[in-house]
């Protein structure tokens, strides 16, 4: 032993099996090696990438592997040089016990290309073990009367190796009563006897020691002793005998444990102690042992645990009857199992892909499944097929494998997943199945476009929204899946009233928010048309577009606006002239209002707020005239005060206000006169004052010159343009064009007429009614009253309705006129 583990060590036996190492193919794609045992891990075997044809580094690149059905891989790949080696220690014994032959069988499976190859590797034999007696000592008790010649069988020595390795002989130990004889049988096997060679005396000696020395035919030989002591008594001389040598018993692997299978018998022709005969089982390798139980009193053989046909078909079990005094004899017990429909056919996902493209087409591989079943013959014959109405077929390959693959296109919006069932059947009464469940996920391939789930939206917002506020959301879906599937959101570019239109509206390119990035105003901006594109993120991308019409609703964020009685920009505060001979409803002004807003927003009312002298004057709800209530009477004071207010209808409603001051008198004239009525002043200074107003009065006449001939040069200008007013309808017949005012495209009458009329931003027609015209709101003489000629504008103040700015200045210069001549009248008041 020792020299053997030194040669083992250095590595020489290992290197000499190696060197002898075999390969050979038989059929198609079968291998075949030989190796000794008890090689380390890692341990070379065969260049299996040389023979499978492939180059070292292309095993892992193909997915070359070893596919096993045993529960310990014994064999490795080396993916770096390409050859087969030990994946641990293999003992030879252990897996082939005392078989001529022991050979291990796997399959190298090429993946990529769904090849099998038939691996057998030979595990040669080599002398690791010593023979073994399984006890140390032996006692035997021999009569004294024993004659020369009996033989005594011993116990026999176990060596687990195989051929020359095996037990070789037996050796007794010198002595001078005994020797030893080397009984063989038919199948090989060896059994030891002690042979008395003289008479025994027991009163010269009780005891005799000796030694039965097994060893095998290794090299180097390897051997065991066995201590025998033998023990001389008196007349025993006649062993027990079984009734046959051998006996054979055949059972089914299902039966249960403890069924009886028969009774040994032996028999002894000598005579009370040494007549008792007992059973035993002569002690053996493996689990013999613990799987049959010998009642050692009656010879009854039963089982002590279960059988499976599958672990062993066979057994042999050796027996042993022994008299009172120690004499024995042995027999064979030959039990053989017989197989029954026990186990389920074993199916085994080999190779398997998760997922499969929907473009992929029919026949596409999906999996390759081995199907086993443990059983032998009809019990074993395996059916393998796939359950339900599926699009997936079985191809049979070879030596029980099948490969899983589909049998059309699939389309993953249709069905992302399948769950496909395998079921394989045996050939058993009754069948006996397994099934086996394979998920399978359809990959997705970018071939559907975001949908938005209308043709065209519409979003309305009020106007003075604040900046960055959420104004709509709109979502595309695309069946697609992951990224295929992800959405991104994104404004169409294009200009609005000169900018951007993304300086006025922003998405997110994720939700599909729109944000405002102003604040709208209903007078500057009343719709936005958008054009918002949806894409995805597979390659290459899909996209979609849909209009989006943005409408702003108006919000009443204007007051109203006075034109008229405008605010002299000199501080003064303007005069209307209504003559005392003025009887109830006489239109004395008319205010004029406008608002920015529209709709409702717009509709204006007007209301007398404050008045110096409560129940004298009148203003109309809709129109704004400021008409007298009643008569005037003498007692009336010159100088009557009015607050008027103009209030819109938005909620909450605007408003704004003007101060009228009307001078009661029927001219100028009379406005001087009582005025000149009322106490002198004393102060020094009234002469210098009136020096002032005679020179303000002249220099207003100049301005008055001025603009007239302003007037006459915007006639000339624009002469052809009161020809189209007058052509169009603009301008009632009959009345002249000068007493109209036009705000954004609305035409008003001044005050010299009384109308009524809706005012809005955006009106193009108002309704208006023409009654008799005064002259209440000029200041001129008497006669010029008598010749009923009031201060006129200017046809060419219609003309001016498209230009505010030139409007404005009309109106500029018509209350410098008038409230320059209402100037005395102001400041004697």
């Amino acid at each position: 032993m020792t020299n053997y583990l030194r040669f083992r060590n250095g590595g020489g036996l290992a290197l000499l099996y190696a060197l002898l190492g075999t390969l050979c193919k038989t059929g198609c794609g079968q291998i075949r090696y030989s190796v000794p045992e008890e090689l380390e891990k890692g341990s070379f075997v065969g260049n299996i990438a040389k023979d499978l044809g492939l180059e070292p580094q292309e095993l892992a690149e193909r997915g070359v592997r070893i596919v096993s059905r045993g529960k310990m891989q014994l064999f490795a790949l080396n993916p770096r040089s390409g050859s087969l080696v030990t994946a641990g220690r293999i003992d030879r014994e252990e897996l082939c016990a005392q078989s001529a032959r022991c050979l291990v069988s796997f399959n190298i499976l090429v993946e990529d290309k769904l090849k099998i190859f038939e691996v057998e590797i030979e595990i040669k034999d080599i002398n690791d073990n010593a023979p073994d007696f399984l006890t140390e000592e032996l006692e035997i008790k021999i009569g004294e009367l024993t004659v020369p010649g009996t033989r005594f069988p011993l116990k026999t020595a176990f060596d687990p190796d195989a051929g020359m390795n095996s037990l070789l002989n037996y050796q007794l130990s010198p002595n001078d009563h005994f020797s030893l004889a080397v009984k063989s049988v038919s199948d090989g096997a060896k059994y030891p006897e002690l042979v008395l060679q003289r008479a025994l005396d027991r009163e010269e000696k009780k005891v005799h020691q000796l030694v039965l020395i097994a060893s095998d035919g290794g090299d180097p030989v390897h051997s065991s002793n066995l201590c025998i002591q033998v023990i001389v008594l008196d007349a025993n001389d006649n062993p027990p005998v079984f009734t046959q040598p051998e006996y054979r018993v055949s059972v089914q692997e299902n039966l249960p444990v403890g069924t009886w299978l028969l009774t040994v018998n032996a028999t002894d022709p000598d005579e009370g102690f040494n007549a008792q005969v007992s059973y035993v089982l002569d002690k053996m390798p493996g689990r013999i042992a613990q799987i049959f139980n010998l009642n050692s009193v009656t010879g009854d053989l039963s089982i002590s645990q279960s059988l499976d046909y599958e672990d062993a078909t066979f057994y042999e079990i050796k027996i042993e009857a022994q008299d009172g005094l120690g004499l024995l004899s042995r027999a064979k017990i030959l039990v053989t199992v017989l197989d029954v429909n026990d186990n389920a056919p074993e199916i085994t996902i080999t190779s398997l892909t998760g997922s499969v493209p929907e473009e992929a087409t029919a026949g596409r591989e999906i999996a390759l499944i081995n199907v086993h079943d443990r059983d032998s013959g009809q019990n074993g014959q395996v059916t393998v097929f796939v359950l339900g109405n599926m699009p997936f077929n079985l191809e049979e390959s070879i030596n029980r494998y099948y490969r899983l693959v589909t049998a059309r296109c699939l389309d993953r919006e249709q069905v992302s997943e399948y769950n496909i069932t395998l079921r394989a059947t045996d050939g058993g009464s009754p069948p006996l199945s397994t099934d086996t469940h394979i998920t399978l996920h359809v990959a997705d391939i970018n071939d559907n476009p975001p949908a938005f789930t209308h043709a065209s939206y519409s979003a309305y917002i009020p106007e003075n929204n604040p900046r960055g506020a959420s104004i709509f959301s709109m979502t595309a879906q695309d069946p697609d899946s992951i990224e295929n599937a992800h959405i991104t959101y994104a404004l169409t570019e294009d200009a609005f009233q000169g900018a951007p239109l993304s300086n006025y509206i922003s998405i997110n390119s994720d939700t599909g928010v729109l944000y405002a990035l102003r604040s709208f105003d209903y007078e500057q901006v009343r719709n936005l048309e958008l054009l918002v594109t949806a894409t995805d993120s597979g390659n290459p991308p899909l996209s979609s577009n849909v209009s989006l019409s943005i409408f702003v609703l108006d919000q009443n964020d204007n007051a109203p606006e006075i034109l008229y009685p405008t605010l002299p920009t000199d501080g003064s505060t303007g005069v209307e002239l209504a003559p005392r001979s003025a009887e109830s409803g006489y239109l004395v002004t008319k205010v004029v209002a406008v608002d920015r807003d529209s709709g409702q927003n717009a509709w204006l009312s007007y209301r007398l707020l404050k008045a110096s002298e409560p129940g004298l004057f009148a203003v109309g709800l809709h129109t704004g005239e400021v008409r007298t209530a009643r008569a005037l009477l003498d007692r009336d004071a010159l100088k009557q005060s009015l607050v008027v207010a103009v209030q819109d209808r938005g909620q909450p409603p605007l408003s704004a206000t003007v101060t009228l001051t009307v001078a009661v008198a029927d001219s100028i004239p009379d406005v001087l006169a009582e005025l000149g009525s009322l106490k002198p002043s004393a102060d020094p200074d009234d002469s210098g004052l009136t020096l002032y107003l005679v020179v303000a009065v002249a220099a207003v006449s100049c301005v008055f010159l001025a603009f007239v001939v302003v007037l006459l040069a915007l006639r000339l200008r624009r002469w052809h343009r009161s020809h189209v007013l007058q052509a169009s309808g603009g301008v009632p017949a009959g009345v002249p064009a000068s007493h109209f005012v036009g705000v954004d495209g609305v035409r008003a009458f001044l005050q010299a007429y009384s109308h009524e009329a809706w005012l809005t931003a955006d009106s193009r027609g108002s309704h208006v009614v023409f009654p008799q015209p005064n002259y209440a709101d000029t200041l001129v003489s008497q006669e010029s009253c008598e010749k009923s000629e009031p201060l006129l504008i200017s046809q060419d103040l219609l003309e001016m309705k498209g230009d505010p700015k030139q409007l404005q200045v009309t109106y500029f210069f018509l209350n410098i006129i008038k409230n320059s001549y209402a100037s005395v009248v102001i400041i004697k008041l």
